[in-house]
Parts: C-alpha cells; sequence; structure tokens
C-alpha cells in the first residue's frame, strides 16, 4: 500500500479545511477580532502545514487503487474531525478534549447536536466555523471524497457506490466526471438560493450565510439557542422547510429538473415515497398535538407538525418548539422518520428512503410468493426488476443499522442513560438527525451527558456518515487481496 500517495490525497483535505479556516478567521477579523480570531487563525496554520506537507512526496499524475481509495475515506473523515476540533479546543470556554471532538465530529458529519449551552454567546468566528463544518462535510458525502481521486482511477466509481444504492445511481445517467459537476452545480446552487432566501424573509446577513450552510447541508447548527423559533418568523420557516425538502432529495433528479430535461419529478417512485411518508406523518402528527391540546389551535398544530417531520426526515434537526413533552404517538412517528430519513444521493444520513421503498416492496413480493409458491414473483420499483442480490444488500444494511442502534442503546444505558435518552439519542446520532427525544431535544443539548457516552455518540455518527461499511472495512485491511 502506497502510505505517501494516500496521505497526499488526504492532505489535500486537510488544505480544504485550512482554507475554511482562513475564511471563519476573515469573518473573526470583519467582527472586530473576536475572541475566536487567534484561535482560528493559528488553527489555519497547523491544519494547512499538515496538508501541505504530503504533497511534496508524490507526483500529481500518481494512480490509486480502490483499497486505498478505501483508506483515504475513512481517515479523510477521521483527520478532519480531528483538526477541525482544534479551534473549540483553542477557544476554550465549554469546549474541553470531548466536547471539542464531540462538536467537530457531529458538524462534519451534519448531524448538528451540540454540547454548547449558550450559542449567542459564540464569537462570530467560531459560528462561521461551525456552519462551515457542516456545509464541508454536507459537500464531503457527495462530492470531496470523490473529487479528491485521480481523473482516471476507476476507484472514483466504486467509492460512489458507498454513498449511493443501486437504485440511486440509476439517476445518474452521466459519467463520473460529469457527476461531480452535477453535484457541484446542485450543491452551491441551493446554498446561494437558500442565502438569498433567508435574507429576503428578513434574516441578516450573518444568520442567512450560516442557516443557508446548514440547511442545504441537512446539517441542523444554528447561531441561535431557541434555533429556527429565535426568529419568530413564518417566512423563515417555509425558506427552511423547501430547501429542507430540496437538500433531502437525489441530487441528480434536481439536476435534471433543474436543467429542464425532466420537470416531473415525480416520476421517480422514491421521490412519491419520501414525500408522501412525510406528508403523511406530518399530518398525524398535527392532529395529535391539536387534539392533546399540546397546540393552541390547528393552524399551530399544522405549522409545528409539518415543520418538525421535515426537520427530522431530512436530519436536518431544526425545531420550532420543544418536543420532549408530545404525546408518544408523535415522538414514535419522529422516531420512524429519523430512521428513515430522506434519498440517498442527497446530504441526508440515515437508511435512506431508497432502502425503506425498496424493503416495503419486497415484503408485497414475499407476501405474494407465500400465496403463489409456483410463481416468479420479482421486485420491481420504477418499471424495473431489481437483481435480488441488490434487494437481499438492502434488507441486510436495515437489519445491521437497527441492530446498531439497539446496541449502542444498550451501551448507552449501561453508562446510566434511562430508556428514552438512550435509544433516542442512539437514533438521533446513527441517522445523523442531532436532536433526541428526552432530555436533548431541538430546544437543549448534549452538555450533561458523560464523557463514555460522547464517545459513542461520535463512533456512531461517523458509522452513520459513512454508511458503516465504510467505516467498518478499514478494520479488515489486513485481509484485502
Amino acid at each position: 500500500m502506497n502510505i505517501s500517495l494516500i496521505a497526499r490525497y488526504i492532505g489535500s483535505i486537510l488544505l480544504l479545511n485550512a482554507l475554511l479556516m482562513v475564511g471563519a478567521t476573515v469573518v473573526s477579523g470583519c467582527y472586530g477580532l473576536d475572541t475566536a480570531f487567534f484561535p482560528l487563525l493559528l488553527s489555519a496554520v497547523i491544519t494547512g502545514m499538515a496538508g501541505l506537507a504530503p504533497l511534496f512526496f508524490v507526483k500529481r499524475n500518481a494512480r490509486i487503487s480502490t483499497r486505498e481509495g478505501y483508506v483515504v475515506l475513512f481517515f479523510a473523515w477521521l483527520l478532519s474531525c480531528l483538526f477541525g476540533m482544534l479551534p473549540y479546543l483553542l477557544w476554550g470556554g465549554e469546549f474541553n478534549l470531548i466536547n471539542a471532538w464531540y462538536e467537530s465530529v457531529s458538524g462534519f458529519t451534519t448531524t448538528g447536536g451540540t454540547i454548547v449551552s449558550e450559542i449567542e454567546s459564540l464569537p462570530h468566528g467560531l459560528l462561521f466555523w461551525r456552519s462551515a463544518t457542516q456545509w464541508i462535510g454536507g459537500m464531503g458525502v457527495v462530492l470531496l471524497m470523490l473529487i479528491v481521486l485521480p481523473e482516471q482511477s476507476a476507484a472514483r466509481l466504486r467509492l460512489s457506490k458507498m454513498e449511493l444504492s443501486s437504485l440511486s445511481k440509476d439517476y445518474y445517467q452521466f459519467k463520473v466526471q460529469r457527476i461531480l459537476r452535477v453535484i457541484a452545480w446542485v450543491y452551491f446552487g441551493l446554498t446561494l438560493a437558500a442565502f438569498v432566501s433567508y435574507m429576503l424573509v428578513g434574516m441578516g446577513f450573518f444568520d442567512a450565510l450560516n442557516h443557508a450552510f446548514s440547511t442545504v447541508a441537512t446539517g441542523g447548527f444554528s447561531t441561535k439557542n431557541q434555533s429556527i423559533n429565535s426568529f419568530h418568523n413564518i417566512g423563515v420557516e417555509w425558506v427552511a422547510m423547501i430547501f429542507m425538502l430540496l437538500a433531502g432529495m437525489h441530487f441528480g433528479l434536481l439536476y435534471v429538473a433543474i436543467t429542464g430535461k425532466s420537470l416531473n419529478l415525480f416520476r421517480s417512485p422514491v421521490v412519491r415515497y419520501y414525500l408522501v411518508s412525510l406528508l403523511v406523518c406530518g399530518v398525524l402528527i398535527s392532529l395529535n398535538l391539536w387534539w392533546s391540546g399540546v397546540a393552541s389551535s390547528f393552524g399551530e398544530s399544522f405549522r409545528l407538525g409539518i415543520f418538525q417531520s421535515i426537520a427530522m426526515g431530512t436530519t436536518t434537526g431544526f425545531a420550532t418548539a420543544g418536543i420532549a413533552l408530545w404525546p408518544a404517538f408523535s415522538l414514535f412517528l419522529l422516531i420512524f422518520l429519523s430512521i428513515q430519513c430522506a434519498c440517498s444521493g442527497s446530504t441526508s444520513g440515515g437508511i435512506k428512503a431508497d432502502r425503506l421503498c425498496i424493503f416495503w416492496i419486497s415484503i408485497g413480493a414475499q407476501i405474494r410468493r407465500q400465496l403463489h409458491p409456483q410463481a416468479y414473483v420479482s421486485v420491481r420499483i420504477g418499471g424495473h426488476n431489481l437483481d435480488p442480490d441488490a434487494v437481499a444488500s438492502v434488507n441486510l444494511y436495515i437489519g445491521l443499522y437497527l441492530i446498531v442502534i439497539l446496541v449502542v442503546s444498550f451501551i448507552l444505558s449501561l453508562f446510566g442513560l434511562d430508556m428514552t435518552d438512550a435509544f433516542s439519542a442512539s437514533v438521533a446520532h446513527m441517522g445523523n438527525v442531532g436532536p433526541g427525544f428526552g432530555s436533548a431535544d431541538g430546544m437543549s443539548n448534549y452538555a450533561h451527558f458523560s464523557v463514555m457516552s460522547k464517545l459513542m455518540f461520535c463512533i456512531e455518527m461517523l458509522l452513520g456518515r459513512l454508511e458503516i461499511y465504510g467505516f467498518i472495512m478499514i478494520f479488515f485491511l489486513h485481509k484485502w487481496r
């Protein structure tokens, strides 16, 4: 294995992190050299030097194997989180070693959970860095890990399989080089559109930029303690809902819709399932809030139910109300959405709507096989027969995903957490959703959890963001051929 070659590509990613640190330093300077200026500047220098060092060892046209590509994938995420914690650690305050590590991992994996008790007390430079980590994390999932691989390498295409299900790749009717441009245009375009839209409905420049980063990355970091609820602006809520929905869709489908090649997004059965599941759960939650008296009117319950369904179902995790005291029926539906989440090919985490859609269809196919043992029954979606191995792989991943949630919940309970906190926190971190349903809902934080709990959360966030296999394959390195 070519270690120096691997280091070169990881170095490129660290340089990108350093560049965003410089951007955060500039923001800090624009706000009167706030207390984050020197921590950010020093972090940028350290990260930039670490990124530059390997670039002198390997020629630009060196090739990389699939095996080496997996190592790049794993350590790029790990080291980005490691160097990304430097601004927090050097700034101090609540950010001791474990808290800085948690905040960094939460940002890069676009989870959005936080340990900060008073977000509005953070300097502007550090607030920008929090949002920037989510933006680069969202881009990293769908773009960065592919763009660092050499132009000629077949590993580009192989690594894309770690991010996209077999169904979602069908919507990319382009070569790999074109896929990169498509994803980049959609990602940058959505970010710019969200930023302008937030400005138009009354947000200030700084808040609009940070929330655009968090919304399109489906991350959820906010510049306010009470998240979106702090603005008391229905226009802000509508902008957030629209762009959370868009960011949760397959970027290839959005591209062909935007360019006019196909104006009918609803032709995709996955998009239909994704939108209908959010709508049905949102309406049911709204009715439940209204009947139980949590909301004073149906209009208020509808606003709360729809917003929170979209926020949880896209793994963004923004909040317009505390949900810890919501009825159990509403919480169960939100847990389901936090496990399912949005479409593959987006910045969302979770199992993905694609896999759940295939799962439900495969159950129907299995029932028909039981009723008609001699008949040939295939799993069809969007007019296409799915390969039995692909269906088995989807169902296996769902089973493995749920097992991880249960195992982590069990471990967290050993650390003293009650059942609600343990299970909801496990679901929230595995799905990169952020807010839980117990003592750490969207209006609270994870500062009061133990060190061991936070370490488990960090492992789970990385497992969820790398879709399990991308994380665990590194531990079987000695068996690769």
